[in-house]
Parts: structure tokens; C-alpha cells; sequence
């Protein structure tokens, strides 16, 4: 290895998300991520008429309307901290192992896409990848997904780099560290509540019963983010949201305990959502204004959304040990 080849780059992968907060860029976006059967796994025949006949005919115009509430002057929430994540990581691995580490982002779906992501570490001369899905909790419609992707847009590749995965990190204890800081500067800084909600993306109870472990990890993450906090069973819960379709997804749902919550007037309700690495529409938009409203129109009195860790020191210094843990032998020259 040269002198000034750098020993391995890392390339961070987050879902994706459309290029504008409009319907023709969301229901382009919703194309690709809802034609993967990682995500929905329905016969692609029926499929197709359900997805083209009436999903991308009646869904874009109210997600691009979600979209357009959270936008930021730079893009999307999930691009903005996606790409913080990304130069905050870069720095803190190049003073880590003082010399420059690459640090490359892709989506699974949308851009900048894995080829783009790939070109960027080919010419900064990078032989041995690790790849960092920046999904907590293992799921095959999520990190499996990226492994689908990443093998596709490799196909064309005449050399492949040297690679290494991580799987998940849902029990990594600087990431349950790094969840609880956050909890409690939230609540130094805007008192406690009477619960802590800690709300995941579902998946339908049908991937689970088929063996994907998503579900059970986050209860795991729940259970050590509670005790790391020292709470009571009655002062938590871990529940699933953003179900979508018809069909019966994990329990308890996100909603449907926060209108129970409201009517029994359960008083000041926090809530936080550890299955995203990144504040998105699903925490901005769903979690902080649409599940507000549902909980505080049900008769709740308070309720406060606790930002994800996005790129706060201790999220980029558990990411570090990450890397550093699995690129053993890769600083070594020959």
C-alpha cells in the first residue's frame, strides 16, 4: 500500500428520500423504494396494479404535502443530518488514525446512489470498504435491502474491493449510552415526563413470524435503553409505528397507545424514536406533529418528541468504535 493510499473507506447508507418535497419527485422515489420486494414482498404482478393503479396515483400528492412541512433550505431532514453524519465522521476517523480516512454516503434508494457513492472511494484510492448501514436494528427490508443494492451496483465493477459489514449495533453499548445522554439533557433542559414512548418503524408481524429479528432487537434496545435510565416498567413502553397497508404489523402501535394515553389522561407523555439514526419525516412529520396531535386531541396534556442523535459527539464517537472494531488489520501495510 503507498504511502499516501488510504487503508480503508467507509461507506455510510442511509433509505433515501425524494430529490423535492413535490408529488412527481415523491411518487419517483416511492417507485423505486416500494417496488423492492425487501420492503413489500406481495407478487409482483399484483403488485404492480396496486402500486401503478393506486398507490402512486393517490399517495405522492399527501407525502410530498408531509415532506414540504419538514423540508430545510438545503433539502430533506434525512439528507441534511445524513450528510453531517457523513463529515463529522470523516473528521473524527482522520484524528483517530491520523491520516484521511474516506468516508462516502449512498441511499438505497434515490441519490447520491451506491455507483456515485463507489466512484467517489475508487478515486480516493480505496482498496477495503466497510460497509455501515445506519440501521440500528437489523430488518431484511432495510440493512438486507442495502446488501441487495450495494451487490447490484457492483455487478459492473471489474475489480471489487476488499469488504466488511456491519450487521447491526442495536445492542453496542455506546449507542445505548448515547440514547440515554440524549434523554437526559432533553430532560436537564425541558423537565421529565410521566413516560417514555420508544417508538420504532414497524414491519408487518408476518416478517417477524418468517424470522426477521428486527422486532425482537428493538425490544432489546428498549429494555437496555430502560434500565440504562434506571426506569420503572410502568414508566416505558416500546412500541411500532408508520404501518402501512392493510395487514396486521408488530404491536403495540405508536398511535393506537397514544389515543389509549390520552383518553386515560396519562399527563406528560415523551417520546423518542431509536430505530432512526437521523431525524426524518417519519420523526418530524409523524412522530412530532401528526402523533402530537393525536395524543393531545385524545385528552393528553403534554407531549415532547426527543430528536434522534443525528450527529452528536457520542453517536460519531460510538460510529468510530464501530469502524475501529472492524477494520482490524486493514491499517497494517505489507
Amino acid at each position: 500500500m503507498s504511502s499516501n493510499q488510504p487503508p480503508f473507506g467507509v461507506l455510510l447508507v442511509n433509505l433515501g428520500t425524494p430529490e423535492a418535497p413535490t408529488a412527481g419527485a415523491v411518487r419517483k422515489y416511492l417507485a423505486e423504494f416500494l417496488w423492492d420486494p425487501r420492503v413489500v414482498d406481495v407478487a409482483r404482478p399484483l403488485w404492480w396494479l396496486i402500486l401503478h393503479g393506486v398507490i402512486l396515483r393517490i399517495r405522492p400528492a399527501r407525502v410530498a404535502k408531509a415532506y414540504a412541512s419538514v423540508w430545510r433550505d438545503d433539502g430533506s431532514p434525512l439528507m441534511h443530518f445524513s450528510l453531517q453524519q457523513q463529515r463529522a465522521l470523516k473528521e473524527a476517523l482522520s484524528q483517530q488514525f491520523g491520516q484521511d480516512i474516506p468516508v462516502a454516503l449512498a441511499m438505497t434508494y434515490g441519490e447520491p446512489s451506491m455507483e456515485q457513492a463507489g466512484k467517489v472511494l475508487r478515486q480516493a484510492g480505496v482498496n477495503n470498504m466497510l460497509v455501515l448501514p445506519l440501521y440500528p436494528q437489523y430488518s431484511a427490508s432495510t440493512t438486507a435491502a442495502v446488501f441487495d443494492r450495494l451487490a447490484k451496483g457492483l455487478k459492473a465493477c471489474p475489480h471489487l474491493p476488499g469488504m466488511r459489514w456491519i450487521n447491526s449495533y442495536y445492542n453496542h453499548p455506546l449507542y445505548i449510552q448515547a440514547l440515554a445522554q440524549s434523554v437526559r439533557d432533553y430532560w436537564q433542559a425541558h423537565g421529565r415526563g410521566d413516560r417514555l414512548m420508544m417508538s420504532f418503524h414497524g414491519i408487518p408481524q408476518r416478517y417477524e413470524d418468517n424470522g426477521d429479528p428486527y422486532p425482537a432487537q428493538c425490544r432489546e434496545t428498549a429494555h437496555l435503553l430502560a434500565a440504562e435510565l434506571r426506569l420503572q416498567p410502568e414508566q416505558w413502553i416500546c412500541s411500532f409505528q408508520s404501518r402501512f397497508g392493510r395487514e396486521e404489523w408488530v404491536k403495540p402501535y405508536t398511535d393506537f397507545t397514544l389515543r389509549d394515553w390520552g383518553q386515560a389522561k396519562a399527563g406528560r407523555v415523551d417520546i423518542i424514536s431509536p430505530a432512526f439514526a437521523v431525524d426524518c419525516l417519519e420523526t418530524l412529520e409523524e412522530l412530532d406533529v401528526e402523533n402530537r396531535h393525536l395524543y393531545l386531541e385524545a385528552g393528553g396534556r403534554e407531549y415532547h418528541y426527543i430528536p434522534c442523535l443525528n450527529d452528536r459527539e457520542d453517536h460519531i464517537r460510538m460510529m468510530v468504535e464501530l469502524v475501529m472494531a472492524n477494520t482490524a488489520g486493514w491499517l497494517k501495510t505489507e
